[in-house]
């Protein structure tokens, strides 16, 4: 008996991973949406005062750098590319 796998079970393999990476992704952009929603809440009712805007400013500017990072990496690495290119 071989120890090789079927390149059709690598294929669903790797699909179902890529898959679950683009499922990631977006539950990141809701993640950073929601996030975002209380900063602009909290410079609201502080009657927009420069430490709240400075606050809300490096708040987003972490929540933007969360989702733009992967996306850097991604395109940078092409990991998505990588892994299809492995299967075939």
């Amino acid at each position: 008996m071989s120890n090789t796998i079927r390149p059709s079970f690598r294929r669903r393999i790797v699909d179902t991973l890529t898959k679950s990476a683009i499922l990631l992704f977006v539950l990141n952009e809701i993640r950073g949406a929601v996030m975002f929603v209380p900063v602009l809440y909290a410079v609201y009712h502080s009657g927009g005062t420069m430490i709240a805007i400075w606050v809300a400013v490096c708040s987003v500017c972490g929540i933007i750098l969360s989702i733009a990072i992967p996306l850097y990496l991604e395109r940078k690495f092409d990991i998505i590319g990588r892994l299809r290119s492995l299967v075939d």
